[in-house]
């Protein structure tokens, strides 16, 4: 147990949370945190704030994580594709990360809202995806649990900015570095994270999975338990002949199979994926709408 006398964040805040920021309504719950609402009550400007409760952290290696994550979210503040932290506040009783407010809701919400969707559209999202990935991996962080609840709108606008969120599975890496702990999420979860020996690789798979999901509806290794679905990454293929893949155009079925190679040593790179024909700016891939 976290005892009441250590800091997590190594220093206890010069202000305290409750005095800064009000706390309003519940935005979403992870394993460690609760995301709430927070208003700024200087400026009334809106903030999300996830909050963790230090009773909750019962190893030391849940604090070295947290701590992780908060460093993780410093490090990569300049993107402007992550939700950038504001500050982090820690009293006897939890710790608080403030950080941007995404309003316009999550990926898959914002593309149902609009309801006409076409290749094109996919393309441009997996565009900004990839290369987000591209600027973590080259500041040395990879991800491990991109899906799309992860990815967030920052308004409702129709040219509103996508916004990567929680970083709680992310983690550095070194060149060459091999990891062996299981992290993600089932369906997005590349298979050498299962086999315990994999790099950065394991982001441009769960990007793969998200753009099979983007344009088909559903995940491309799917099973009822997790443990079939464990084994359908690990052994199964991919399908192409089921609605809507017979009208989908060959160079995005080409770029599926090459984000889903099973064998990371030959997977696509980032930097193949954005200057892939279907993906680059002003590239092929269709303008027509996709079945929705």
């Amino acid at each position: 147990m976290v005892m009441q006398t250590d800091t997590v964040l190594q220093k206890m805040s010069e202000d305290d949370f409750m005095a800064v920021f009000t706390l309003g309504r519940k935005l979403g719950q992870g394993r460690f945190g609760t995301v709430f609402l927070s208003v700024e009550k200087s400026t009334g400007r809106e903030y999300a704030c996830k909050l963790i409760e230090k009773r909750k952290l019962v190893t030391c290696e849940d604090v070295r994580d947290l701590r992780r994550e908060i460093q993780i979210m410093r490090h990569l503040n300049a993107n402007p594709n992550v939700a950038s932290i504001r500050d982090a506040y820690e009293d006897s009783k939890a710790v608080y990360i403030v950080m941007e407010f995404c309003s316009g809701g999550e990926l898959f919400d914002g593309i149902k809202e609009r309801g006409c969707y076409t290749e094109k559209e996919a393309a441009k999202l997996v565009r900004t995806i990839v290369a987000v990935v591209q600027g973590f991996h080259s500041l040395g962080v990879m991800h491990r649990d991109l899906k799309p609840e992860n990815f967030l709108f920052l308004h409702h606008q129709e040219d509103s900015p996508l916004k990567i969120i929680d970083f709680g599975s992310s983690t550095f890496f070194l060149p060459g570095e091999s990891f062996r702990d299981v992290v993600g999420s089932p369906y997005y979860v590349a298979p050498e994270v299962l086999q315990k020996h994999y790099g950065p690789e394991v982001d441009i798979w769960s990007a793969g999975v998200i753009l099979y999901v983007l344009l088909s509806g559903v995940p491309p290794f799917w099973a009822k338990t997790e443990k079939e679905i464990y084994q359908e990454v690990l052994h199964g293929d991919l399908d192409f002949s089921s609605e809507p893949w017979p009208v989908i155009s060959e160079s995005a079925k080409d770029l599926m199979r090459r984000m889903l190679d099973k064998n990371p040593a030959t997977r696509i790179a980032t930097g193949e994926v954005l200057s892939h024909p279907w993906v680059r700016i002003n590239g092929i891939a269709p303008d027509k709408l996709i079945n929705s």
